[in-house]
């Protein structure tokens, strides 16, 4: 925690329409989407809150997505073997 604050966190900002279509997105990549599955299920045997996984996962899908974006390319589930 930072600051004097302590305790849940309430996500009020931002694009509405935008972060449940991320939200709802999020939801089925976690169970679909080997990637994302398995950084969700790495966050929750480290004891993280269901809600919190997700939206570090909500995160990261956006930043593949804004990278997909940028460099014009396609999704590849195996980038980061190729490395």
């Amino acid at each position: 925690d930072s600051g004097k604050k302590t305790g849940r966190r309430a996500i009020f900002g931002g694009r509405t329409q935008i972060r449940s279509t991320l939200y709802m997105a999020t939801l089925s990549a976690t169970r679909f989407n080997k990637p994302i599955r398995l950084f969700y299920q790495r966050l929750l045997a480290q004891g993280k809150l269901k809600k919190v996984a997700l939206v570090a996962c909500m995160r990261k899908l956006l930043t593949i997505l804004n990278s997909m974006a940028k460099t014009g390319s396609e999704w590849n589930p195996d980038f980061a073997n190729q490395a």
